[in-house]
């Protein structure tokens, strides 16, 4: 034990100073916001083609990538040979409706998150039940990042708790399996008015991977009405926390799309 005392006494405050100061390191393989470098110049298709989930489309000369299918292989940008599309690693994708999710060439260079509702009644506190509705467990351990102390959350009044009847709203993993789907209804039907729900991952947006399977639903708003959308397979710890932040009317810092 004062091994343990001592080794914490040397380590001092952990805490990062996002959103106030510097950004926490990131993976070098990290994959952000979709860059798209003006039109397809062959219209070869290799992008789509490549594409596991089916997110990218091309029509014509113009392409699209839906980030609420998209699962950040990569393997569109690798497979691109005119360069017309690429990840940055600008980590701010969440919106607050599902259709901002659906990026071009002409997108906007900042998805809104905000919700005037969440912003009104959570906007000093929000208290959140994870559902964990048949995901891989890999969206659900990068959301147990945000509680350690490197991140801390509940700094910013946001906080997970174990009961429905005690939160604001439910953040939902996975594809929500037919077997998950009653508890998932079940579990909001126990949440108090006003309440919110946050699809977080790729699976809980459009089903991901398992999207057309028949033991899935195809993702939170097929059951239940979505808040906020969080995209990401899983999403960084950063995605999520600026997406929370950005819905209850935190001000952060914008990203480049070189970041």
């Amino acid at each position: 034990m004062l091994r343990i005392l001592k080794a914490r006494w040397q380590q001092k405050h952990r805490t990062m100073p996002y959103p106030a100061g510097s950004l926490p390191e990131m993976p070098d393989r990290f994959a952000g916001r979709p860059v798209f470098c003006g039109k397809c110049r062959k219209g070869c298709r290799s992008c789509q083609d490549a594409c596991p989930v089916e997110a990218v489309r091309l029509e014509g000369e113009r392409l699209t990538l839906d980030m609420g299918r998209c699962i950040f292989c990569q393997a569109c940008a690798e497979t691109c040979s005119c360069g017309a599309l690429s990840f940055s690693r600008n980590p701010q994708l969440a919106a607050a409706r599902r259709e901002d999710l659906n990026l071009s060439a002409d997108s906007q260079a900042r998805i809104e998150a905000l919700s005037e509702r969440a912003r009104k009644f959570f906007g000093r506190s929000l208290k959140l039940r994870q559902v964990s509705a048949g995901g891989c467990n890999a969206c659900e351990a990068d959301v147990n990042v945000l509680e350690t102390p490197a991140w801390d959350i509940g700094r910013f009044g946001i906080r997970f708790v174990a009961s429905p009847r005690h939160a604001d709203g439910l953040l939902v993993t996975g594809p929500v399996t037919n077997n998950m789907r009653l508890a998932l209804e079940k579990t909001y039907a126990a949440v108090p008015e006003p309440r919110i729900v946050i699809a977080c991952g790729t699976c809980a947006i459009s089903g991901g991977i398992y999207a057309g399977h028949p033991e899935a639903t195809g993702g939170a708003g097929s059951v239940l009405p979505v808040d906020l959308y969080i995209p990401g397979c899983p999403p960084h710890p950063l995605t999520t926390l600026d997406a929370l932040l950005r819905f209850i009317g935190r001000p952060v810092p914008g990203y480049p799309d070189g970041f």
